[in-house]
């Protein structure tokens, strides 16, 4: 296990025990695809017959991580980083190129039935359900797939349908539902087993902000009632914000940072937004001198402060200035993930001493 390592980006790398047994353990997976080139026109096909030209796409690049029963962790990246392969390997789809991977003490690629009843991967862009079928038939097949007792899926089934607000659509057909509707039946399904590790891979693509967060209030209430491990991935920065204090961030197939997304924060957001509204107009260019301005108004103006000057800042305003109200407010975690992989870092005007 990589225990200790420092990232690129400077930010240290968690130490994990190996003294108990995890959830998921991972040593230094790597899944690597032969990916073949053809030169364009007639000529490059037949030269392709002769000699063909290949090179390895490294999806996932020596990774380790472990991760305790009942965490709830985000696992983050840019398109093409890697995070579906690791959550397929994990599953069992993929076989991995090389490393070591337990989950729930099972080798994932070996496809024990006692290890696939204990997990469940819900991926974003994929359906399950029967599309002129009601989801009913769908839960009616997988209790029999997964040979649960007929006690148990029955109080599994109203459990879920009653925490999802699913009474009026169980015998609806699919391709009548709504997107939040079929996304919600699709959780549904995957979780009538009872899995104690869940994989989610973009469970909120395509939703409405209220729907979004239908879906994360019940990922929370189902990792608290059944103390399931659940992995997230998700480019809707609200949910991993919501749900994971812990996070995983992957680039080009490595891992470069585990740990609290407060660190994160912290080390990518060295400033905070300051809102004043005020009595009378200010100009924005007296207000410059305290902070960059993001957005103004001449009775309203969002600063943007150096995190360790908000107090001086905000005591000269409120000293010098007719102010009625003053905001202090955190940036956005999806800027701030922004700004990890791009290592851009803000500009700001020089504060007045």
């Amino acid at each position: 296990m990589v225990t200790g390592w420092r990232a690129p980006n400077g930010l240290q790398l968690r130490e994990s025990s190996q003294a108990t047994v995890s959830a998921i353990a991972v040593q230094n997976l790597a899944k690597y695809y032969e990916v073949h080139q053809k030169e364009p026109g007639l000529v490059g096909s037949l030269k392709s017959f002769v000699l063909r030209k290949t090179y390895d796409v490294k999806a996932v690049d020596d990774i380790s991580f472990t991760i305790e029963s009942g965490e709830l962790v985000g696992f983050l990246g840019p398109n093409g980083a890697g995070k579906t392969t690791t959550l397929k390997v994990l599953a069992g789809l993929l076989y991995p190129t090389g490393g070591e991977v337990s989950v729930l003490g099972h080798t994932p690629w070996e496809r024990q039935a006692t290890f696939q009843r204990q997990f469940a991967l819900v991926m974003g862009q994929k359906n399950q359900l029967w599309w002129d079928l009601p989801p009913m038939e769908t839960f009616i097949l997988n209790r029999e797939i997964y040979e649960v007792p007929e006690a148990q899926f029955q109080e599994t089934l109203d459990e879920l349908v009653q925490i999802l607000e699913l009474e009026k659509v169980v015998n609806v057909q699919a391709r009548k539902l709504s997107l939040g509707e079929r996304m919600k039946c699709e959780l549904l399904a995957a979780l009538l087993h009872r899995p104690q590790v869940l994989f989610l891979d973009e469970p909120t693509i395509g939703l409405d902000v209220v729907m979004q967060q239908n879906i994360r209030n019940f990922v929370r209430e189902y990792n608290a009632r059944y103390g399931a491990t659940v992995i997230l991935t998700s480019h809707y920065m609200r949910d991993v914000e919501a749900l994971c204090d812990r996070v995983l961030i992957i680039d080009h197939g490595h891992l470069v940072f585990d740990g609290e997304l407060e660190t994160v924060v912290r080390r990518y957001a060295d400033y905070k937004f300051l809102t004043v509204t005020f009595a009378t107009p200010v100009a924005e260019a007296e207000l410059a001198e305290f902070g960059a301005v993001t957005a103004y108004r001449p009775r309203t103006t969002t600063l943007r402060i150096a995190r360790d000057a908000v107090p001086q800042v905000s005591a000269r305003l409120l000293q010098d200035y007719p102010v009625l109200d003053l905001n202090i407010v955190e940036p956005e975690v999806d800027e701030v993930v922004r700004q990890f992989f791009s290592g851009e870092r803000p500009a700001y005007a020089e504060t007045v001493s």
